[in-house]
């Protein structure tokens, strides 16, 4: 009998050993092989979305910054294209020229950024005026009729006041992004616009005797 209890404590013994290699083995294949590691990543689908997020992710803010943006800078060049037929100044027909410049890229570049993430680009019916001017700096109508009706010295003055506060409404739009935004270009966008329209401010300030 104790023989026979022997025999079957080795057997159930040998079979345990066998067992523990065959777990062993497979957590060590497991680890290892290139399944192994697919099982990792599968457990961990944030990985592959962290890596690309730096390329494309974007959030609210960033659909906030384009879409407001984009009415805001198209009323600042239609501002600008004023300056050349009514500005006395060589200097504001300057400052308007170089806000137009900057200006129209970056709109075709924030409609471009719309599109691709499936959103609507604020449309040019002159809704946009209406619905936009309750964004900081943004011009009324009545205030745009204004400025199209004036011209030389008095134009000049208005032109500058208003792009003043215009400017300083699309720095704090900006700097919202900045604080905000996910989406890398955008955000570099918004710094580019606080640091250029910053130093303008401080420009026609200067023209207008308040530098």
């Amino acid at each position: 009998m104790t023989a026979r209890r022997s025999v079957i404590r080795r057997a159930a013994a040998v079979a345990a050993a066998a067992t523990a290699a065959v777990v062993l083995a497979a957590c060590g294949g497991g680890a290892d092989s290139p399944a192994g590691h697919e099982g990792h990543r599968s457990t961990s689908p944030n990985a592959s979305a962290s890596a690309s997020a730096g390329q494309g992710a974007h959030n609210a803010a960033d659909v906030s910054f384009a879409e407001g943006m984009i009415p805001h800078h198209r009323q600042a060049v239609e501002m600008a294209a004023l300056a050349e037929t009514r500005a006395a100044s060589a200097e504001v027909k300057k400052l308007a020229e170089e806000i137009r410049k900057a200006q129209d890229p970056e709109i075709r570049t924030l409609s471009g950024w719309l599109t691709s993430w499936g959103e609507e680009v604020p449309a040019e019916d002159g809704s946009e005026e209406h619905a936009g001017h309750s964004m900081a700096g943004m011009m009324t109508p009545d205030e745009m009729e204004k400025l199209e009706k004036s011209s030389g010295t008095a134009f000049d003055t208005a032109f500058l006041e208003m792009m003043v506060e215009h400017h300083e409404g699309a720095v704090a739009m900006a700097k919202t992004e900045q604080a905000e935004g996910a989406y890398q270009p955008a955000t570099d966008m918004a710094g580019t616009i606080v640091t250029s329209q910053s130093a303008e401010i401080t420009r026609m300030n200067e023209l207008l005797g308040k530098g």
